[in-house]
């Protein structure tokens, strides 16, 4: 059986965009579609700039694939984060993505994008006592840091999450769940309707800098800018004349149900929050706007479903809901997440007024849609002072693809028990 993208089955918002078939000049040019790509076009146009992206299909990436969370931060706890930054840039960097919902479901509210947004919550739930020593130490350090978050116990997790399997959960009003592919459509619908220029099937094959130009060649046209922006994240192409970004690749996977009826889920998320655990080798699982159950894990499916992950993901569902047991799983989808060794985005400057951005480890909505509109800002100004991370020439990440490989491996033996 083929992979069968929910997302993709249930999106609104793909209008679709025609290819790049002519040599266009424009102040600046965005190679990928994802979340800081569309977010970058949407801004820059907003501002007045002329703006051209292109892409093989917008949201084809990690965009299009994810849970669809809507959270705040990073998964590093905060402390974590200024530890290995240093105070300054690490507090800059929290609080720059505290608020990374706000910029999220505002632009949802500004453009009517069609996503089934819900702001309900996320749930991090303590899959175990040491878990939940976890989402303790959280709860510390983000509240210190002026979050609201409700910690709650086991009994008050049952209510919310309606199984007895977690320890606690620690609550995040201010978050919540959206169709990811439906809100990176509807962000690059919202960049066009304010002029931008947006191309699919149009890989980038060429890039050049001469004259104080760039050069960004196709199959079939090309794009001249003063400023360039490469964000393609987990699924960089590749481009000759462009370094590759270094990263190591983890797959990540979903499976859902079809619409259940209330009585099947009587009791399970009854405030429809999003959740993940605390778990090394990590799950997920939601309720999309269709009450189907959506539940994911660490692991390349490949393009005919692993029955390793897949037999993994029956058992992870009924095991947590006892209810579901005889609940079939009828979508199976996954992709890949750009992991870099800190867990901490990367912006490299790449040439004059050009960068690369990627490496969201998993966390890309609130912080690449965050990325994506801070770039402009830099660009707009010249200065790097709005950017929530301090820009590198290099990311000297070694053995991607070997760490990426003993991840599957390990992830695998995870789902085999």
């Amino acid at each position: 059986m083929p992979q069968n993208n929910l997302w993709e089955q249930s999106s609104k918002e793909n209008i679709g965009f025609e290819p790049l078939q002519d040599s266009i000049v424009s102040d600046l040019a965005i190679i990928g579609g994802g979340y800081t790509g569309c977010s970058a076009a949407l801004s820059a146009a907003e501002s007045g700039l002329s703006v051209t992206l292109i892409d093989k299909k917008i949201g084809f990436g990690g965009s299009g694939r994810n849970v669809g969370l809507v959270n705040s931060g990073l998964w590093l706890p905060p402390k974590k984060v200024e530890n290995m930054l240093g105070k300054e840039a690490g507090i800059k960097l929290n609080q720059s993505l505290s608020s990374a919902p706000d910029l999220v479901f505002n632009l949802i509210d500004k453009y009517n994008i069609d996503c089934n947004a819900n702001r309900s919550g996320t749930l991090h739930c303590a899959h175990s006592r040491k878990g939940f020593k976890d989402i303790q130490n959280r709860y510390q350090q983000l509240t210190e840091r002026g979050a609201e978050l409700d910690l709650l116990g086991p009994e008050e997790a049952w209510k919310r999450i309606g199984s007895s399997k977690f320890h606690g959960a620690l609550l995040n009003k201010k978050a919540g769940t959206i169709n990811p592919l439906s809100y990176c459509q509807g962000l690059a619908r919202a960049a066009k309707s304010r002029g931008a220029m947006i191309f699919e099937s149009s890989l980038a094959t060429q890039i050049d800098y001469k004259n104080k130009l760039w050069s960004i060649h196709t199959e079939d046209g090309s794009v001249q800018s003063k400023m360039l922006l490469i964000a393609t994240n987990a699924y960089q192409q590749k481009i000759n004349g462009a370094a590759a970004s270094k990263y190591t690749p983890v797959y990540y996977f979903q499976a859902a149900t079809k619409p259940l009826s209330k009585d099947s889920l009587e009791g399970i998320l009854p405030n429809n929050e999003g959740c993940w655990d605390t778990a090394t080798v990590m799950s997920s699982f939601r309720l999309d706007s269709d009450n189907r159950f959506i539940i994911g894990g660490i692991g390349n499916l490949g393009p005919n479903i692993s029955k390793i992950h897949s037999a993994w993901a029956k058992r992870k569902m009924q095991s947590i809901f006892p209810s579901l047991e005889n609940t079939s799983l009828d979508y199976f989808w996954g992709g890949q997440i750009a992991m870099t060794d800190d867990h901490i985005p990367k912006i490299l400057c790449i040439g004059q007024n050009a960068y690369s951005i990627f490496g969201y480890s998993g966390r890309g909505i609130g912080p690449g849609t965050f990325f994506g509109k801070s770039i402009v800002e830099t660009f707009l100004t010249g200065s790097e002072e709005s950017l929530p991370i301090i820009p590198t020439h290099s990311n000297d990440e070694i053995f991607g693809k070997l760490k990426g490989n003993f991840i599957e491996f390990g992830a695998k033996l995870n789902h085999l028990i």
